[in-house]
Protein backbone atom coordinates (compact mmCIF):
# COMPACT_ATOMS: atom_id res chain seq x y z
CA UNK A 1 0.00 0.00 0.00
CA UNK A 2 1.38 3.40 -1.01
CA UNK A 3 1.48 6.15 1.58
CA UNK A 4 -0.65 9.16 0.74
CA UNK A 5 1.25 12.25 -0.37
CA UNK A 6 -0.81 14.27 2.09
CA UNK A 7 -0.03 12.04 5.08
CA UNK A 8 1.57 14.13 7.86
CA UNK A 9 5.26 13.60 8.54
CA UNK A 10 6.14 12.62 12.10
CA UNK A 11 8.38 15.39 13.42
CA UNK A 12 11.01 15.44 16.13
CA UNK A 13 10.78 18.38 18.49
CA UNK A 14 13.99 20.00 19.77
CA UNK A 15 14.66 23.11 21.82
CA UNK A 16 17.49 24.17 19.51
CA UNK A 17 19.07 23.07 16.24
CA UNK A 18 22.54 24.05 15.01
CA UNK A 19 23.41 23.57 11.32
CA UNK A 20 26.42 24.73 9.35
CA UNK A 21 28.44 24.18 6.20
CA UNK A 22 25.61 23.23 3.87
CA UNK A 23 27.52 24.96 1.03
CA UNK A 24 24.37 25.58 -0.97
CA UNK A 25 25.31 26.49 -4.50
CA UNK A 26 27.72 23.61 -4.96
CA UNK A 27 27.13 20.20 -6.50
CA UNK A 28 28.68 18.62 -3.42
CA UNK A 29 25.99 19.98 -1.10
CA UNK A 30 23.67 17.27 0.21
CA UNK A 31 20.72 19.64 0.18
CA UNK A 32 18.44 16.62 -0.38
CA UNK A 33 19.45 15.17 3.00
CA UNK A 34 19.22 18.57 4.69
CA UNK A 35 15.74 19.26 3.27
CA UNK A 36 14.63 15.86 4.53
CA UNK A 37 16.02 16.67 8.00
CA UNK A 38 14.28 20.06 8.08
CA UNK A 39 10.94 18.55 7.03
CA UNK A 40 11.10 16.11 9.92
CA UNK A 41 12.18 18.45 12.74
CA UNK A 42 10.86 21.46 14.67
CA UNK A 43 12.61 23.74 17.15
CA UNK A 44 12.31 26.93 19.17
CA UNK A 45 15.73 28.23 18.10
CA UNK A 46 17.74 27.55 14.98
CA UNK A 47 21.32 28.64 14.35
CA UNK A 48 22.85 28.58 10.87
CA UNK A 49 26.51 28.51 11.87
CA UNK A 50 28.22 29.70 8.70
CA UNK A 51 29.04 28.58 5.16
CA UNK A 52 25.39 27.88 4.61
CA UNK A 53 25.59 29.35 1.12
CA UNK A 54 28.86 29.02 -0.80
CA UNK A 55 29.52 32.47 -2.22
CA UNK A 56 33.02 31.47 -3.36
CA UNK A 57 31.57 28.83 -5.71
CA UNK A 58 28.58 30.89 -6.85
CA UNK A 59 30.91 33.68 -7.97
CA UNK A 60 32.54 31.21 -10.38
CA UNK A 61 29.59 29.15 -11.57
CA UNK A 62 25.89 29.08 -10.80
CA UNK A 63 24.37 25.85 -9.46
CA UNK A 64 21.06 25.74 -7.65
CA UNK A 65 18.57 22.88 -7.85
CA UNK A 66 15.13 22.19 -6.37
CA UNK A 67 16.58 20.74 -3.15
CA UNK A 68 18.54 23.94 -2.51
CA UNK A 69 15.36 25.92 -3.02
CA UNK A 70 13.49 23.61 -0.66
CA UNK A 71 16.05 24.07 2.12
CA UNK A 72 15.60 27.85 2.02
CA UNK A 73 11.82 27.52 1.90
CA UNK A 74 11.72 25.21 4.92
CA UNK A 75 13.94 27.49 7.02
CA UNK A 76 11.84 30.56 6.18
CA UNK A 77 8.69 28.61 7.01
CA UNK A 78 10.10 27.81 10.47
CA UNK A 79 10.96 31.49 10.95
CA UNK A 80 7.41 32.49 10.04
CA UNK A 81 6.09 29.87 12.47
CA UNK A 82 7.91 31.47 15.40
CA UNK A 83 11.32 29.77 15.40
CA UNK A 84 14.07 32.24 16.29
CA UNK A 85 16.54 31.83 13.39
CA UNK A 86 20.05 33.29 13.67
CA UNK A 87 22.43 33.26 10.71
CA UNK A 88 26.14 33.54 11.57
CA UNK A 89 28.05 33.98 8.28
CA UNK A 90 31.28 32.07 7.71
CA UNK A 91 34.14 32.61 5.29
CA UNK A 92 32.35 31.13 2.26
CA UNK A 93 29.30 33.36 2.82
CA UNK A 94 31.26 36.31 4.21
CA UNK A 95 29.33 38.70 1.97
CA UNK A 96 26.51 38.53 4.52
CA UNK A 97 28.85 40.03 7.11
CA UNK A 98 28.11 43.35 5.43
CA UNK A 99 24.60 43.21 6.91
CA UNK A 100 25.28 42.12 10.48
CA UNK A 101 22.57 43.22 12.88
CA UNK A 102 19.85 43.21 10.25
CA UNK A 103 16.87 40.87 10.09
CA UNK A 104 15.67 39.52 6.75
CA UNK A 105 12.49 37.44 6.40
CA UNK A 106 12.66 36.64 10.11
CA UNK A 107 16.33 35.58 10.00
CA UNK A 108 18.75 37.61 12.14
CA UNK A 109 22.33 38.13 10.96
CA UNK A 110 25.08 38.14 13.61
CA UNK A 111 28.86 37.73 13.71
CA UNK A 112 28.46 35.34 16.65
CA UNK A 113 25.88 34.61 19.31
CA UNK A 114 25.48 33.56 22.92
CA UNK A 115 23.21 30.60 23.45
CA UNK A 116 21.85 29.81 26.91
CA UNK A 117 20.86 26.17 27.24
CA UNK A 118 17.80 24.98 29.14
CA UNK A 119 20.01 24.06 32.11
CA UNK A 120 21.57 27.54 32.26
CA UNK A 121 24.90 26.80 30.60
CA UNK A 122 26.20 29.54 28.29
CA UNK A 123 27.71 28.77 24.90
CA UNK A 124 29.58 30.86 22.38
CA UNK A 125 28.18 30.18 18.89
CA UNK A 126 30.66 31.04 16.14
CA UNK A 127 31.57 29.71 12.70
CA UNK A 128 35.26 29.45 13.58
CA UNK A 129 37.13 30.58 10.46
CA UNK A 130 38.71 33.35 12.54
CA UNK A 131 40.72 30.61 14.27
CA UNK A 132 41.90 28.97 11.05
CA UNK A 133 45.34 30.43 10.33
CA UNK A 134 45.20 29.54 6.63
CA UNK A 135 41.88 31.32 6.10
CA UNK A 136 42.89 34.31 8.22
CA UNK A 137 46.44 34.97 7.03
CA UNK A 138 46.79 33.25 3.63
CA UNK A 139 43.52 33.48 1.76
CA UNK A 140 45.19 32.50 -1.51
CA UNK A 141 46.19 29.18 0.02
CA UNK A 142 42.67 28.79 1.37
CA UNK A 143 41.24 29.28 -2.13
CA UNK A 144 43.79 26.84 -3.55
CA UNK A 145 42.83 24.31 -0.89
CA UNK A 146 39.19 24.96 -1.69
CA UNK A 147 39.85 23.87 -5.27
CA UNK A 148 41.46 20.63 -4.14
CA UNK A 149 38.62 20.06 -1.71
CA UNK A 150 36.03 20.52 -4.45
CA UNK A 151 37.90 17.93 -6.52
CA UNK A 152 37.62 15.50 -3.60
CA UNK A 153 33.91 16.26 -3.34
CA UNK A 154 33.48 15.57 -7.06
CA UNK A 155 35.13 12.18 -6.58
CA UNK A 156 32.86 11.65 -3.59
CA UNK A 157 29.78 12.38 -5.72
CA UNK A 158 30.69 9.88 -8.45
CA UNK A 159 31.78 7.33 -5.88
CA UNK A 160 28.34 7.49 -4.28
CA UNK A 161 26.57 7.31 -7.64
CA UNK A 162 28.26 3.93 -8.14
CA UNK A 163 27.31 2.86 -4.60
CA UNK A 164 23.73 3.90 -5.27
CA UNK A 165 23.66 1.86 -8.48
CA UNK A 166 24.61 -1.25 -6.53
CA UNK A 167 22.15 -0.51 -3.72
CA UNK A 168 24.62 0.71 -1.12
CA UNK A 169 23.87 3.68 1.22
CA UNK A 170 25.65 7.02 1.19
CA UNK A 171 29.22 6.98 2.54
CA UNK A 172 31.64 9.90 2.50
CA UNK A 173 34.82 9.05 0.61
CA UNK A 174 36.12 12.63 0.95
CA UNK A 175 35.72 12.61 4.73
CA UNK A 176 37.52 9.26 4.98
CA UNK A 177 40.40 10.57 2.87
CA UNK A 178 40.70 13.68 5.05
CA UNK A 179 40.93 11.59 8.21
CA UNK A 180 43.83 9.59 6.74
CA UNK A 181 46.03 12.68 6.44
CA UNK A 182 47.98 13.22 9.67
CA UNK A 183 48.39 16.93 8.98
CA UNK A 184 44.63 17.36 8.73
CA UNK A 185 44.13 15.53 12.02
CA UNK A 186 46.64 17.81 13.75
CA UNK A 187 45.01 20.91 12.24
CA UNK A 188 41.63 19.81 13.54
CA UNK A 189 43.05 19.34 17.03
CA UNK A 190 44.65 22.82 16.98
CA UNK A 191 41.39 24.35 15.78
CA UNK A 192 39.36 22.67 18.52
CA UNK A 193 41.81 23.73 21.22
CA UNK A 194 41.81 27.34 19.98
CA UNK A 195 38.01 27.54 20.04
CA UNK A 196 37.85 26.04 23.52
CA UNK A 197 40.41 28.57 24.75
CA UNK A 198 38.39 31.45 23.25
CA UNK A 199 35.25 30.22 25.02
CA UNK A 200 37.11 29.97 28.33
CA UNK A 201 38.42 33.53 27.93
CA UNK A 202 34.86 34.74 27.45
CA UNK A 203 33.62 32.95 30.53
CA UNK A 204 31.48 30.51 28.53
CA UNK A 205 30.76 26.92 29.49
CA UNK A 206 31.30 25.79 25.93
CA UNK A 207 31.55 26.65 22.26
CA UNK A 208 29.44 25.61 19.26
CA UNK A 209 31.03 25.99 15.83
CA UNK A 210 31.39 24.62 12.31
CA UNK A 211 33.95 25.35 9.57
CA UNK A 212 36.12 22.21 9.58
CA UNK A 213 33.43 19.69 8.55
CA UNK A 214 34.19 17.48 11.50
CA UNK A 215 31.30 16.78 13.88
CA UNK A 216 32.56 16.45 17.44
CA UNK A 217 31.48 16.81 21.04
CA UNK A 218 34.12 16.61 23.75
CA UNK A 219 35.47 18.26 26.87
CA UNK A 220 38.64 20.31 26.37
CA UNK A 221 40.07 21.55 29.64
CA UNK A 222 36.66 21.92 31.26
CA UNK A 223 35.07 23.57 28.19
CA UNK A 224 32.49 21.67 26.16
CA UNK A 225 33.55 21.87 22.51
CA UNK A 226 30.80 21.04 20.00
CA UNK A 227 31.08 21.14 16.23
CA UNK A 228 27.86 20.55 14.31
CA UNK A 229 29.66 19.09 11.27
CA UNK A 230 28.39 19.73 7.75
CA UNK A 231 25.96 18.77 4.98
CA UNK A 232 28.56 18.03 2.35
CA UNK A 233 30.42 15.07 3.82
CA UNK A 234 28.87 13.86 7.07
CA UNK A 235 25.28 15.23 6.96
CA UNK A 236 25.18 16.08 10.66
CA UNK A 237 23.46 18.57 12.95
CA UNK A 238 23.75 19.44 16.64
CA UNK A 239 20.48 19.50 18.59
CA UNK A 240 19.54 20.53 22.11
CA UNK A 241 16.77 18.65 23.90
CA UNK A 242 14.24 20.27 26.22
CA UNK A 243 16.34 19.43 29.30
CA UNK A 244 19.51 21.08 27.95
CA UNK A 245 21.11 17.85 26.77
CA UNK A 246 23.00 18.10 23.47
CA UNK A 247 23.21 15.42 20.81
CA UNK A 248 24.89 15.08 17.42
CA UNK A 249 22.50 13.79 14.77
CA UNK A 250 24.05 11.88 11.85
CA UNK A 251 21.22 11.99 9.33
CA UNK A 252 22.97 9.80 6.76
CA UNK A 253 23.78 7.13 9.35
CA UNK A 254 20.21 7.09 10.63
CA UNK A 255 18.96 6.34 7.13
CA UNK A 256 21.46 3.70 6.05
CA UNK A 257 18.68 1.19 5.27
CA UNK A 258 18.03 3.18 2.10
CA UNK A 259 20.68 4.15 -0.47
CA UNK A 260 18.96 7.51 -1.05
CA UNK A 261 16.94 8.32 2.09
CA UNK A 262 15.73 11.82 1.35
CA UNK A 263 12.01 12.04 0.68
CA UNK A 264 11.07 13.25 -2.83
CA UNK A 265 10.19 16.88 -3.33
CA UNK A 266 6.55 17.84 -3.76
CA UNK A 267 5.62 17.98 -7.47
CA UNK A 268 5.16 21.76 -7.26
CA UNK A 269 8.85 22.30 -6.36
CA UNK A 270 10.50 22.86 -9.72
CA UNK A 271 14.25 23.04 -10.13
CA UNK A 272 15.78 26.43 -10.84
CA UNK A 273 18.13 26.65 -13.85
CA UNK A 274 21.55 25.20 -13.10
Amino acid sequence: MHQSRTAPIAKRRYRSIFISDAHLGTRGSRADFLADFLRRTECEQMYLVGDFVDGWRLRKTWYWDAHHDEVIRLILRQARSGTAVTYIPGNHDEIFRNWLGLEMAGVKLALNAEHTAADGRRFLVIHGDEFDSVVRYAKFLALLGDGAYNLALALNRYFNLVRRKFGYPYWSLSQWLKRQVKGAVKAIDRFESALALEARRGGFDGVICGHIHHAEMRDIGGVLYMNDGDWVESCTALVEHADGRFELIDWAAENRLSPWPAAPLPPSRLALPA
